[in-house]
């Protein structure tokens, strides 16, 4: 019988001494407090505490946290902008004593501090320039939580402003207006390359009718070269130059009847084709040579006796 009551007691002593150990978590600080009042602080690793004497106040993260705080502010040209701004901090391992026992609750605090940079600097910025500057907002934000919170054991490690989501009107009009600009710049581009299509085209028309009328003038200056040719070369058998002028008229008369001939395609041309038609259009070459001639004459005259 003694023996069965001692079990309990036994008992006791083993959930006693079993809580007296305890462990700390790697990046985790465990304040210990004796008595309600603070004792020390265990970093990782396997700790013991006297029982029913020392108790554990609290555990806190070392690691680096983020905390997510959504502003709605205006901006300088009386536009409400809703921010967000991400907060990444820790405890610093040497200040774990004030980040426990000087600050309730970090996160309301950060929050407010958050608030009151933010909602003075966005109002000083328009709309563009708040997502221009979004970074400079962040430094500001960060300058002042690290001077507010390090007393407290806190380190700022970054601010960064996540988002920036203007009223759903502002983002509308934004939308039309970068729109419109994007049709004013293509359209600008489409009217420079018809503008150009039609300079080149008409460059290229251009240089088709100098290298068309070249064309002409060297095809002409070889007829000339020919004929004249073909004159001295009748020259030299005898023949004057008006019966050889008479000759290439008729044969040039039907070499064309038989090129126009030899077109399947052609359209049909009425052309005199008598033995006489060459002689005809020869005696109007020369009294058209010979009314031209004297024309001239008649105005070197008029001239010399002005």
């Amino acid at each position: 019988m003694n023996n069965v009551a001692l079990i309990p007691f036994v008992v006791l002593g083993l959930i006693i001494l079993i809580s007296a150990f305890f462990v700390v978590k790697q990046q985790t600080a465990a304040i210990i407090e004796r008595f309600g009042k603070f004792h020390s602080i265990r970093q990782s690793g396997l700790h013991l505490k006297i029982p029913l004497i020392d108790k554990i106040a609290g555990r806190l993260s070392l690691k680096i946290q983020q905390l997510d705080v959504i502003i709605e502010t205006k901006t300088l040209d009386d536009v409400f902008v809703r921010l967000k701004v991400s907060v990444q901090y820790r405890v610093i391992s040497q200040k774990v004593y004030d980040a426990f026992y000087k600050l309730d609750y970090p996160h309301e605090q950060i929050t407010s501090y958050v608030f009151d940079v933010v909602r003075a600097e966005v109002p000083k910025m328009k709309l563009d320039d708040v997502f221009v500057r979004k970074d400079d907002i962040a430094i500001a934000v960060k300058t002042e939580l690290n001077d507010a919170m390090l007393d407290y054991g806190f380190d700022i490690i970054k601010t960064l402003v996540t988002d920036i989501d203007p009223d759903a009107q502002v983002k509308a009009a934004m939308n039309r207006i970068n729109a419109a600009d994007r049709e004013k710049t293509a359209a600008q581009y489409e009217g420079d390359a018809a503008r150009i299509l039609i300079v080149e085209k008409a460059k290229a028309e251009a240089e088709s009718k100098r290298l068309q009328g070249q064309g002409i003038a060297d095809q002409r200056r070889e007829i000339a070269r020919g004929l004249e040719e073909s004159v001295e070369v009748l020259n030299k058998v005898g023949i004057n130059s008006q019966e050889a002028s008479a000759l290439i008229v008729v044969t040039q008369h039907y070499d064309t009847l038989q090129a126009i001939g030899s077109e399947t395609n052609t359209n049909l041309i009425l052309l005199p084709n008598s033995p006489q038609a060459g002689s005809n259009m020869l005696n109007d070459m020369v009294a058209s040579f010979t009314a031209s001639n004297q024309i001239g004459e008649a105005m070197k005259n008029a001239k010399k006796k002005e």
